[in-house]
């Protein structure tokens, strides 16, 4: 029987601005030697290409070895999925994981994972956590928040997900974006139990008088 720490997690990227909060996650998960199922959405390959001028390829071959390229790790396993494959063995109930992490989440992908509406892989596979009961955990990057989108966010962790918006911090004193970057992935992380990185976490208030 496979143990929590074998099963796969699915990492999905959505077309929300945010991208390279998704490449840290998945080369601190290789790194740490585990098992990636990565969903990469049409919207998402948009945007990498619009905002960073990056084609990311859509065959899941071709994009394994960009990715393995893009974050310079060996380690681990990684599969790629095809934005539209909803034959997919994530497409099942029956295709066991440990959860799944939506990094960054558009609020159309909200929206439609709220209705219970899969137009694509990363919504369905969405859907398949929430029905088994699996760990789902959506951080939505959008400012500022509208009533549509809270009513769509609360459906969502009444049905079991977590809501995890990437919120900066300033406790552990980033000296770098990249710095503020591991900050967010790391908590995201923390949610589905990963111990991957360096963080400094909160240890009480420094220098306060005796």
């Amino acid at each position: 029987m496979q143990g929590e720490g074998t099963l796969p997690m699915v990492l999905a990227v959505s077309g929300a601005s945010g991208q390279p909060l998704a490449q840290r996650a998945l080369q601190l998960l290789l790194e740490a030697g585990e098992t990636v199922e990565l969903i990469t959405s049409r919207g998402a390959i948009t945007v990498w290409q619009a905002e960073l001028g990056i084609q990311v390829p859509g065959d899941p071959e071709a994009q394994e070895q960009f990715w393995r390229e893009r974050t310079g790790v060996g380690s681990g396993t990684l599969r790629c999925h095809r934005w539209n494959d909803q034959a997919a063995p994530i497409a099942s109930g029956s295709h066991r994981t440990r959860g799944m992490v939506i990094l960054p989440c558009s609020m159309g992908a909200v929206g439609r994972i709220a209705a219970g509406v899969a137009t694509d892989l990363l919504e369905r596979a969405a859907d398949v956590h929430l029905k088994e009961a699996r760990p789902l955990v959506i951080c939505p990057r959008e400012l500022p928040w509208s009533l549509v989108h809270l009513r769509n966010l609360t459906a969502l962790a009444e049905a079991g997900a977590r809501i995890a918006p990437p919120v900066p911090a300033w406790y552990h004193q980033p000296r770098s974006i990249e710095e503020m970057v591991d900050f967010l992935v790391i908590r995201t992380l923390d949610l589905l139990g990963y111990e991957v990185g360096e963080l400094r976490r909160w240890q009480g208030p420094v220098g306060q008088p005796g």
